[in-house]
């Protein structure tokens, strides 16, 4: 009887203790991808306006953010365009960096 309720105690403890912890860290990727997106918003916004440098700048960034946001298959296919839209930006390709760019924004936003 009392191996159980020590049991019982260790699970409650590690329970209270790991559920923040793991809670914290699915915040910490939620708020990775939100950044990635909303980077990758502003890449597009400037890539629109022919600005190149600032597109890549903006990719760069939202690269950085959907590295660290985890792994998901959305998050890999906007990977892909945001290295697409940073090559293209750095060859002064604005409008081809922007279309992928675009598509980067659709697949981070289906980031759940």
């Amino acid at each position: 009887m009392r191996i159980h309720r020590g049991a019982l105690v260790v699970a409650a403890v590690a329970a209270l203790v790991g559920f923040p912890l793991f809670s914290g860290l699915a915040l910490a990727a939620d708020k990775h991808a939100a950044e990635a997106l909303e980077h990758a918003k502003e890449a597009v916004a400037h890539g629109k306006q022919g600005h190149a440098d600032a597109l890549v700048q903006h990719a760069e960034e939202a690269l950085k953010h959907a590295g660290a946001a985890g792994k998901n298959p959305h998050l890999d296919e906007g990977i892909k365009h945001l290295k697409e839209a940073v090559a293209h930006g750095k060859a002064g390709h604005a409008d081809v960096g922007t279309q992928h760019a675009e598509e980067a924004v659709t697949h981070l936003a289906e980031v759940k």
